[in-house]
């Protein structure tokens, strides 16, 4: 079993303990998600923590994603249930990068870039996968993309 999902493992029995019913139930989610993922595809196999991560990141946007539905929907109470739960996810997640330094790594990806020869608006593939592979899941993909259009534009 991998580190990250021993952790989930062992918080889910803490709460259970505590009888703390949100992070209780948030926990269960996750590691359901976390073994779909893992019997996903032709055969079973164990998860890394790199992967449980990721299965994490997504789990933490559907909070996000569904409490602006339900605040735009009028539905307070189930929005604040859902950042509820987001927060208890963003606990296992890596702290995400401030814009000051988010800006800092996407310029360094755009000078990469125009080392290679990509310059301009069309170079936002290029500059997009140089600046992923150094931000790596400490900044939301939306957060990147406009920062990486915004250095491309000025």
């Amino acid at each position: 079993m991998t580190t990250l999902k021993t952790k989930l493992q062992a918080d889910l029995n803490v709460a259970i303990k505590a009888r703390d019913e949100l992070r209780s139930s948030t926990l269960r989610m996750t590691i359901a998600a976390v073994q779909k993922e893992e019997v996903a595809g032709k055969e079973k196999r164990e998860l890394s923590d790199d992967e449980v991560q990721k299965v994490i990141t997504r789990e933490a946007k559907k909070r996000r994603e569904a409490a602006e539905a339900f605040a735009q929907g009028g539905r307070a109470e189930s929005a604040e249930r859902e950042k509820a739960e987001g927060e208890v996810l963003a606990e296992y997640l890596p702290k995400q990068l401030s814009d000051d330094e988010l800006t800092a790594i996407v310029a360094m990806a755009v000078g990469e870039a125009k080392a290679a020869g990509a310059e301009g608006p069309r170079a936002m593939g290029q500059v997009m996968k140089l600046a992923n592979a150094k931000v790596a899941g400490q900044a939301e993909g939306g957060r990147v993309a406009a920062a990486v259009k915004q250095a491309l534009a000025g």
